[in-house]
């Protein structure tokens, strides 16, 4: 597949949501609502349960599987409130020592005049900062879109992990192209420039693994489990300074 397949094979009608991936791989999970300022951003979901036996703190971008969902969940363009929400769950992650897991899902950040009056830009900021400085072990998972700062203000962890078909890119391809050569039908040239497939991040080094999908199988899940649970217990083993010393420095590389 070239650049822009995998783009359309990342938006695929029927790919799994990060609700799914919490269903199969968190065990007991509760969801936590609201960033006790403003509202509950339905874009990003998140709560505690365990993986593996290890208790962790989960934050997906959640798009929705069928069109009322999809509503619901704004596509999964997360609104102010939202990352609110997600650093909310992270500092508390942080005060009872839970790993943190995200799942990323997102064609970006919600652009609304709303969500502009009430200060995206300063939220996916601070989400970063915070997630940057979080005195606990962090994972992200790009399953599917990985756009923009959406993305990168769950993306911030010690490693970053994508699957072969996801994506990962400062802007997509159609809007790449509109800016580039203003003619979005040039969105197959965009995205061959971008650099966003699985294998193009693990070569410049803005991912750490590409995980093998096996058609999203239970197996699939299973081993998904396996490897983010063998992941927080080598990390848990690292002391507090030195990770977050680790992780700073992976973003300063760039």
């Amino acid at each position: 597949m070239n650049a822009y397949d995998i783009v359309l094979k990342s938006r695929e009608k029927g790919r799994p949501t990060a609700g799914k991936y919490i269903a199969n791989i968190v065990d007991g999970f509760i969801e936590l609502h609201g960033d006790r300022r403003f509202a509950d951003d339905r874009a990003i979901i998140g709560g505690v349960g365990y993986v593996d036996g290890l208790p962790v703190t989960v934050i997906g971008i959640e798009k929705g599987e069928d069109t009322n969902a999809k509503i619901e969940h704004n596509f999964g363009c997360a609104h102010p409130e939202g990352y609110r929400k997600a650093v909310r769950l992270m500092k508390e992650a942080e005060k009872f020592r839970r790993p943190v897991l995200c799942f990323v899902d997102t064609s970006g950040a919600y652009c609304g005049i709303g969500a502009e009056e009430r200060g995206q830009s300063e939220a996916i900021a601070d989400a970063i900062l915070k997630m940057i400085r979080l005195q606990t072990p962090t994972l992200s998972i790009i399953i599917g879109e990985g756009g923009s700062g959406g993305a990168l203000g769950l993306s911030a962890a010690d490693e970053v992990w994508i699957t072969e078909t996801a994506t990962y890119s400062v802007i997509s391809p159609e809007g790449c192209a509109s800016i580039l050569w203003k003619d979005s039908a040039k969105v197959a040239e965009a995205s061959a420039c971008l650099k966003l497939t699985a294998q193009d991040l693990i070569g410049l080094g803005a991912v750490e693994r590409v995980i093998c999908e096996q058609d999203f199988s239970e197996q699939f899940f299973a081993d998904l489990k396996g490897q983010i649970a063998a992941f927080f217990r080598e990390k848990k083993g690292v002391p507090v300074e030195r990770l977050v010393e680790e992780r700073y420095a992976r973003f300063r590389k760039f």
